[in-house]
């Protein structure tokens, strides 16, 4: 059901609620939580702010319908990059409205195109995967240092053969013959780092290695995609200058240490769970990932034999679904990066489930995508197919960051159905 509570301060959240404590508590992790004070965000520190809407196209081909995912934020222009209808992958760029907090649709402020919709990769976004004929995705974009960096996945990679996915390119999409990739990052599968990315802030670069994270998860042949979040630190800027591009990998779950099985019901991952999101909130040690998560009965099979109004097609099951977000501690990810930990063993240590308005009577609960902005510290977070014609509505949230409550403090046990492997 809808909340329709209202703010009450800055750390009173109207649309979210519930979350449970998830980590390790090994020796080696009490050390390197004792690396930082930074604090660890907790759920009141995300404070809603308000939405908007993405203006409508004239075709399928320059519109936002059945799209809104890969969001990239340019803080050159207070303006988001985002990948229009899902059967061409297109790109736009569009300003940012003045944000109105409201449960009515037709008060929001509704973007306008800065740039608009083009092919960022040029034709190329196939190389990814020249063997396999299934549709390939856009899974993220990134503006660092006045280029835009494209990432791509192969939607049904049923051999395994997706061997690159990283793009450059100019921030203007009018600009053709410089887009450079695909180049492999890393040396894992590519579906570990091929879909959501974020800078990295600034006082914790040195520590990582590098500016910015790369990751993806749970996409289809769950075998060679990580089974839970996934993330690897990178530089862009030797996207087209070396190939393979060196990433060290902070977290992911091959499907020989998954984060939760598969075919069960839990509250951290399952075939139905979708990792559209990384956010990294400067002056934090908190790196959350953002998706959905189905908390109900597991079931393979078709829509109405698994009950689940909100998917018709033959697959995973799992209604409900919920809005969720996997709160990790940067000292894990930074312990698997100096190798004192295997990247399948850091654990989040909270995840919480949280609702948005106007969400849609079936509750397929959809993110097509998530980015940040470090100056204002707002999180934008597209919710998919909720307007007219199956456009996404932006909201924002605020990361506003106290001192944390005694909970968040230290690194708690994790449930002993859920034990590090």
């Amino acid at each position: 059901m809808r909340s329709k509570t209202m703010y009450l301060g800055l750390v009173l959240i109207a649309f979210m609620s519930g979350f449970h404590f998830y980590g390790s508590t090994t020796s080696s992790s009490n050390q390197a939580y004792a690396q930082t004070s930074l604090p660890r965000v907790a759920l009141s520190n995300l404070v809603y702010q308000g939405a908007f809407r993405v203006p409508q196209g004239s075709t399928d081909q320059t519109s936002y319908n059945y799209g809104g995912t890969a969001l990239g934020y340019n803080s050159s222009n207070n303006s988001l990059f985002m990948v229009g209808h899902d059967w061409y992958q297109r790109s736009a760029e569009i300003s940012i409205p003045t944000i109105i907090n409201s449960t009515n649709i037709s008060s929001l402020n509704t973007a306008t195109l800065r740039q608009n919709f083009a092919d960022a990769t040029e034709g190329k976004l196939n190389q990814i995967n020249p063997n396999d004929t299934n549709s390939k995705k856009v899974g993220g974009q990134l503006v660092y240092n006045s280029k835009l960096y494209v990432s791509a996945y192969s939607y049904y990679d049923g051999a395994g053969t997706q061997s690159s996915s990283h793009f450059a390119r100019p921030i203007d999409l009018s600009t053709t013959g410089q887009v450079t990739g695909p180049v492999r990052v890393g040396s894992q599968y590519p579906g570990f780092v091929s879909g959501y990315m974020t800078q990295i802030p600034s006082e914790w670069q040195s520590l990582f290695g590098g500016p910015a994270l790369t990751g993806n998860c749970c996409n289809s042949i769950l075998s060679v995609q990580s089974n839970g979040p996934a993330a690897s630190v990178f530089n862009p800027s030797n996207v087209g200058v070396v190939n393979p591009v060196p990433a060290t990998p902070v977290v992911g779950y091959p499907s020989s240490n998954p984060l939760s099985g598969w075919n069960t019901t839990n509250p951290y991952f399952n075939g139905t769970t979708r990792v559209t999101g990384i956010v990294f909130p400067s002056g934090t040690q908190s790196v959350l990932f953002f998706g959905r998560h189905g908390v109900g009965t597991f079931c393979y099979g078709g829509g109405a034999e698994c009950n689940d109004p909100a998917d018709s097609s033959k697959g995973t099951h799992a209604y409900p679904y919920k809005y969720q977000i996997w709160a990790y501690d940067a000292n894990d990810l930074l312990a698997v990066k100096n190798g004192t930990k295997q990247q399948w063993e850091p654990r989040p240590y909270a995840v919480w489930n949280f609702n948005l308005p106007f969400e849609s009577t079936n509750g397929a609960h959809k993110i097509g995508g998530v980015d940040y902005d470090p100056s204002t510290g707002r999180i934008y977070v597209a919710q998919g197919c909720e307007d007219a014609n199956c456009g996404p509505i932006i909201h924002v949230f605020e990361v506003n960051v106290g001192t944390p409550p005694p909970s968040d403090t230290t690194p708690p046990s994790p449930p002993t159905a859920l034990k590090v492997q």
